[in-house]
């Protein structure tokens, strides 16, 4: 089932970009950053994406997150720590808005490496799935915007009530630059 839901979003994603690129849109090997949150955590991150492929329509991405986990701790007190986390994904390119803004779906896996202060567990694994906007103001300069969601099944296992995190609504804004 979750095979055939993903060739659907795929076939989706080409299905609707009937309309022909710009030149103006940068589709080489591009970096940036983003500022985000997963469920309740707040995360500063980088991120980067080979150059576009298959008629400039399909990217590889990789992004690195430092998120904070809001709990209470040992003497009972909110606190925050940081932990933090990996993602490598497909990005498809769904079509374009004039020649100012690029649509795309991204989806993939996603590795968290939490913190002892409230995990027995050295990593986990996931995935994430995303609808993303690209505004360009300069040929190779964008900002963006990304939601979506995310599930890795992450307990804080350590911390009363064991609750998760790094589950559910994903959203990222940021910057990139495309060379």
């Amino acid at each position: 089932m979750k095979k055939i839901f993903l060739l659907l979003c795929f076939g989706f994603l080409f299905a609707t970009g009937v309309q022909s690129q710009d030149e103006s849109f940068g589709t080489g090997f591009g970096f940036g950053f983003q500022l985000g949150q997963i469920q309740k955590d707040f995360s500063l991150g980088v991120n980067l994406n080979s150059p576009y492929f298959v008629h400039d329509r399909i990217a590889i991405r990789l992004k690195g997150n430092i998120a904070w986990f809001e709990h209470i701790n040992s003497i009972l007190e909110t606190t925050w720590t940081s932990y933090s986390n990996l993602s490598l994904g497909v990005v498809g390119v769904g079509g374009y808005v004039g020649d100012f803004a690029r649509l795309y779906g991204e989806g993939g896996i996603m590795m968290l490496f939490p913190s002892e202060d409230f995990s027995s567990e050295d990593s986990e694994f996931g995935g994430y799935g995303l609808f993303g906007f690209e505004f360009f103001m300069q040929p190779n300069m964008n900002y963006y915007i990304e939601i979506g969601g995310v599930g890795t099944g992450a307990k804080a296992d350590k911390v009363v009530g064991k609750p998760i995190y790094s589950n559910g609504l994903l959203v990222n804004v940021g910057f990139r630059f495309l060379l």
